[in-house]
């Protein structure tokens, strides 16, 4: 890059002021993710934390209890694939949940076999 490249005159972009709606925070919580349909109930939704992680979780949330939705930058993963972000808010008190799927295995033994010792891992384990 240049030094004329970087001295030219920036385009300008409009930033969309933040709109302050009533008083949120005293009677909702925000909680910012990539919106989904529930797959079997239109009257609920889910939201995934981190899309692109190996490692992620998810919250279910009744569409009644959202009372404002905020849209956030796209995430874009390194093979170019965009996901939209939103921030919710949610009404406090409202019932959701919140789901971290994992692989059901017997981390005990996966320790065990990894030499990592641990308490109760150290004596030999004749269930395993």
């Amino acid at each position: 890059m240049t030094v004329e490249t970087l001295l030219k005159k920036a385009a300008k972009y409009e930033i969309e002021p933040y709109k302050k709606i009533r008083n949120l925070p005293a009677t909702h919580v925000p909680f910012t993710g990539a919106p989904q349909k529930h797959s079997l109930d239109k009257d609920k939704l889910i939201l995934v934390v981190d899309p692109f992680s190996s490692n992620t979780f998810y919250y279910e949330f009744a569409v009644a209890d959202i009372e404002h939705a905020e849209k956030l930058p796209s995430l874009v993963n390194i093979e170019g694939d965009s996901v939209t972000m939103v921030r919710i808010w949610v009404r406090k008190g409202g019932l959701a949940v919140r789901c971290t799927p994992f692989v059901v295995e017997d981390t005990r033994q996966r320790m065990k076999d990894a030499g990592i010792p641990h308490g109760w891992l150290i004596k030999e384990d004749s269930d395993l």
